[in-house]
């Protein structure tokens, strides 16, 4: 029982109370001290709050849960979205790899200007660090660039196709360049080695303790860094003091796993389960892989390209109506998200769809044009708040007028559409929410 406080109930009609009152995992009451005490019995644990704020646990929509791949990681600076030159990522590169024994895992996160540098590619990082794997990964998570012995170890030849959803970038000699995108990441293990089972616990355990710190007691999981049988070995007797829901991601090609080896771990243990299935439809604005209606207005004729085919997404739609399963795309540019709305029409009826609650992630381009029929479908708009803050390179993709309508917020709950907060990023709820009441991309979308 907690008493002797300011409580936030969210209900509007009575949205501070003083006290509540707990049986095992459900709050059993709420009101004023007076008469939520008299509830106590002899055994009863009381808190006094002493006139402190008590608010619901906070829900992570989108979370990553990832295994440190161990050897040597360095920043280039203390920006969360860093975009060093190749120069920079190199000389640090070199002086690891002098120090460090061979075979050691040299990475750091990158930018677009790495991404799009021809220079910056597996030839010139064998040169610098010929015995070391190094791996540079984009910070958007949508491109890695991998030297040759990391190659070797994620099983990466010159000889390997693409998969349907990414890109093995090759030179004039049908080479592997090193950077990989979208899907192309995921046929191997994206982190390098599959983690052991005591690693992949102990990466569940340390981000369920970041979490409770900042008062969050739920994570919904989107699970590229494991595979369905070390998923199905991890849960069972896993104890954690919050909520995590471990979201299938399946891939389009093997030897990632399939959607049947997925579908069969439904695993729940505890405060964890299995539910809903991950596909990524587009990248993002960053690499200017988000698949736009009109083109980028920093690269004439450029669209960006689309990671799953239309009739493969009807397939996966329909397979979602036909399990029951919660489909969760992740779609950013305007034209990928008309393209999840056309396909859910023509799938199924709307009633089919409000049940199953289909998940936009991200959503930057659900433009006013779309908002009747994403509201019809019952669509849920997953966003992160930290993608507002991207500076100049919003305005750079996508021009003024354009990015006077992108990114909404405000404008999907004043239209009805349903709204979810993931931090795809930094785990600080309050940080998304002060970027939420802010905006910095788009301030009119910003909500109270």
């Amino acid at each position: 029982m907690l008493h002797h406080g300011k409580i936030f109930t969210g209900d509007s009609a009575a949205p501070w109370a003083q006290a509540l009152a707990i049986t095992g995992d459900r709050v059993v009451a709420v009101g004023a001290d007076s008469v939520i005490v008299t509830l106590a019995g002899s055994t009863t644990q009381q808190v006094d709050l002493g006139g402190r704020v008590v608010v619901p646990g906070f829900n992570d929509a989108h979370d990553h849960i990832v295994v440190p791949l161990g050897g040597v990681s360095f920043a280039t600076s203390s920006d969360p979205t860093p975009d060093p030159p190749f120069k920079q990522v190199a000389e640090s590169v070199a002086a690891i790899a002098k120090r460090a024994p061979a075979g050691t895992w040299i990475t750091t996160a990158v930018g677009e200007r790495i991404l799009s540098d021809p220079a910056a590619r597996r030839a010139a990082l064998d040169r610098i660090a010929p015995r070391h794997p190094v791996k540079l990964q984009a910070w958007s998570g949508h491109g890695t660039i991998w030297n040759g012995p990391a190659l070797a170890i994620v099983g990466l030849t010159d000889t390997t196709p693409d998969p349907i959803g990414g890109r093995l970038e090759r030179d004039a000699g049908k080479r592997l360049s090193g950077l990989a995108e979208e899907y192309s990441q995921f046929m191997p293990s994206s982190l390098g080695p599959a983690p052991t089972d005591s690693a992949a616990r102990a990466a569940f355990v340390a981000r369920a303790d970041e979490a409770i710190r900042f008062g969050i007691t739920s994570i919904q999981n989107m699970t590229n860094a494991f595979e369905p049988t070390q998923i199905d070995r991890l849960l069972p007797g896993l104890e954690l003091p919050v909520r995590i829901r471990v979201i299938r991601f399946p891939g389009l090609t093997e030897p990632r796993s399939s959607v049947a080896e997925w579908s069969a771990i439904t695993s729940r243990s505890g405060r964890t389960a299995v539910s809903g299935t991950k596909w990524i439809l587009d990248g993002t604005p960053v690499e200017r892989l988000a698949v736009l209606r009109a083109p980028y207005s920093d690269r004439p004729g450029w669209y960006g390209r689309l990671d799953i085919p239309p009739d493969t997404l009807r397939a996966i739609l329909s397979r979602a109506v036909r399990d029951g399963d919660q489909p969760i795309i992740h779609a950013v540019g305007d034209s990928a998200i008309k393209l999840v709305l056309m396909t859910m029409a023509a799938v199924a009826p709307d009633s089919v769809w409000q049940r199953l609650r289909l998940r936009i992630e991200h959503g930057e381009g659900l433009m006013p044009d779309l908002f009747p029929e994403a509201k019809r479908l019952g669509v849920i708009v997953c966003q992160n708040p930290t993608h507002f803050a991207l500076t100049a390179l919003a305005p750079a993709r996508y021009g003024p007028t354009r990015l006077a309508v992108l990114q909404p917020l405000k404008s999907l709950l004043t239209n009805g559409i349903a709204l979810c907060f993931g931090s795809d990023g930094p785990l600080n709820p309050f940080l998304n929410i002060m970027l939420a009441a802010m905006h910095p991309d788009n301030p009119k979308e910003a909500i109270s």
